[in-house]
């Protein structure tokens, strides 16, 4: 049975949602914590074992994977215990990253269920690693976009490219189509 709040749910318009992203914003570092155990963090943080190891992070997810990107893999971690996991996207607003959504958000969750401590990064940690990260909460949580937004914001400034969060907006519409008929 669904709650009236998810029957009338409205995804908002990408302008509003732009300007909950813009409203606010104060200085970040280059690794947040913006769920339990899940971490924004941008490039030099993922290519540095010391602060991984010192923040605890067992599994990395490179929203940038690739030669023309941020080329790290599991190779790059063979002398940690993380598991990693990447995503070969660039941050243009005409990419799909769609296809991407729930196969990261299994891992994450993979992660979290067994106490594991996930960073997901991109270059600048703020495009593709948050768009991977707000469908996370939107997925496996049932939070609609905005609150997924607001929880994510409490503690990073992100701001995906418009095609991104035109492609959330879709998956939180669709997500609202599920909960209504479960």
């Amino acid at each position: 049975m669904s709650t009236e709040a998810e029957q009338e749910h409205q995804t908002p318009p990408t302008c509003d949602l732009l300007s909950l992203l813009l409203a606010n914003r104060r200085p970040t570092g280059a690794v947040n914590e913006v769920w339990p155990n899940l971490d924004i963090g941008d490039a030099a943080t993922a290519q540095d074992e010391a602060p991984l190891v010192s923040l605890g992070v067992t599994h990395v997810v490179n929203a940038a994977h690739g030669p023309r990107h941020i080329d790290t893999g599991s190779r790059f971690y063979k002398d940690t215990n993380v598991l990693y996991h990447g995503v070969e996207a660039p941050d243009c607003k005409d990419f799909d990253l769609c296809p991407f959504f729930t196969e990261t958000a299994d891992f994450i969750h993979g992660a979290l269920s067994h106490k594991g401590k996930v960073l997901v990064h991109c270059a600048r940690g703020i495009s593709r690693s948050a768009t991977l990260v707000l469908a996370f909460p939107m997925i496996r949580e049932r939070l609609p976009l905005v609150e997924a937004v607001e929880a994510v914001r409490k503690n990073r400034n992100i701001l995906p490219n418009v095609g991104f969060l035109n492609q959330l907006r879709q998956l939180d519409s669709s997500l609202a189509v599920q909960r209504r008929s479960t």
